[in-house]
């Protein structure tokens, strides 16, 4: 009887845990990148909070295809608890409403938990905290140092401006028909990156004009132009270009400094790949920006009891402990202060990955926010400005297709 009643007991206990677990629905985008951080943050998130269970969706082959997935969920009734979006596409959701704001869980003294207020800008919009960074990202030069001396490069002497990196890519162009000098992808982030260098901006401060049509906006446009001219640069695909870099077939590549250790394990021991800063070009350091790529963290549920579980989650992937998840599994900048400054949780790590230390030194010095544009055609806005790159890629001037497409956009989203 005893043994009955203790079985009984234990019985009721495990049937009332199991009714006490609160499971949180979590979406997110990229797998080849995130998904096996995902499943590291998720467990580790377990093992210290026993009663909640953390289930990964399945991901979104982008940031794009993963905010039109979260629409849809949301008018089927089917939306996910929280979710990962890119820095420039969390304003969709918002916009929609759909976005719960997260101020009445960071408290008073946010900054005291590492969220700086250059970091808080990411995700923050009229006041109200929408998103928290989660990872953060500039667009770097990947460099074949290989490459570069068969060119009669050093990597000692490596070209800061963008004239100097085009000479040298024509010359690694030039070593033969396998070997490319530099790529750079069709993509609003990148471009925005460019222009960021030229000290100029999409849109002006409050968002009602559009303003890349500018000298400086030209002038990145334009750099698509000479890279295809003068250092010969091909149009294979992004996921190509991916594979030349660590394959030691391109000598130079502008991406995302997320993609580091992606690029490190493939190259292996054929050669040491290296990582240099983005040229300045602007001649006012103080107008330089860099867009900072990346994702940030939404809570979508409305259920108070879920929200206070997302909340703990949320609070846990931005945390030093999250971030130093993430920075040691993706090649991303963390996205909170104390990483940093705290040598306990990456010290160790910079000195073994001085790749990783350029990156995020200069997301430090220069990172900003990765412009979305407003309103419900601010995805079609993006889709234009890549394929305007593509036309001027091609041949088509850079000053007439930066001013039609600036047109075309001030009509589209309704600031004209």
């Amino acid at each position: 009887m005893r043994n009955t009643l203790l079985a009984a007991a234990f019985a009721l206990t495990a049937t009332a845990a199991h009714a006490q677990e609160t499971e949180i629905r979590v979406h997110y985008a990229i797998p080849t990148i995130w998904s096996d951080t995902q499943k590291a943050l998720a467990d580790a998130f377990m093992e210290k909070h026993t009663e909640i269970k953390i289930t990964l969706d399945g991901a979104a082959e982008s940031y794009p295809d993963g905010v039109q997935r979260l629409l849809r969920e949301t008018v089927a009734g089917t939306a996910p608890d929280v979710a990962y979006v890119g820095l420039n596409r969390w304003r969709i959701l918002e916009d929609r409403g759909l976005t719960q704001p997260l101020d009445g869980f960071l408290g008073d003294n946010p900054g005291e938990q590492g969220y700086t207020p250059a970091l808080l800008s990411l995700g923050r919009f009229e006041d109200k905290q929408h998103a928290l960074a989660t990872s953060a990202s500039t667009l770097v030069m990947y460099v074949n140092p290989d490459l570069v001396e068969q060119a009669g490069g050093s990597m000692d002497d490596f070209p800061t401006t963008f004239d100097g990196v085009i000479k040298l890519a024509a010359k690694i162009n030039a070593l033969g028909d396998t070997i490319d000098g530099v790529w750079i992808g069709r993509h609003d982030w990148r471009y925005q990156s460019l222009l960021g260098s030229f000290g100029g901006r999409p849109m002006n401060e409050d968002e009602t004009d559009i303003t890349f049509d500018s000298s400086e906006g030209i002038a990145a446009a334009g750099l698509y132009q000479r890279f295809a001219e003068e250092a010969g640069m091909k149009s294979y695909s992004e996921n190509d270009a991916r594979q030349a870099l660590p394959a030691g077939t391109l000598g130079i590549m502008f991406e995302s400094s997320s993609l580091q250790s992606r690029f490190e394990e493939g190259a292996g021991d054929a050669f040491d790949l290296t990582v240099k800063p983005l040229p300045i070009a602007a001649a006012d350091k103080e107008k330089v920006y860099f867009p900072t790529g990346g994702s940030g963290v939404v809570m979508l549920t409305g259920d108070e009891e879920k929200q206070k579980a997302a909340w703990e989650y949320i609070s846990f992937v931005t945390s030093p402990e999250g971030q130093k998840i993430i920075v040691e599994t993706t090649g991303y900048a963390p996205a909170n202060a104390k990483v940093v400054e705290d040598k306990s949780y990456l010290g160790a790590f910079y000195e073994k990955n001085p790749n990783a230390l350029t990156a995020h030194s200069q997301i430090a010095n220069y990172a900003g926010p990765w412009y979305a544009y407003p309103g419900a055609e601010g995805v079609a806005a993006t889709d234009l400005i890549a394929a305007s790159m593509v036309e001027i890629t091609e041949g088509a001037d850079a000053e007439k297709t930066m001013k039609d497409l600036a047109e075309t956009l001030r009509v589209q989203l309704g600031m004209k």
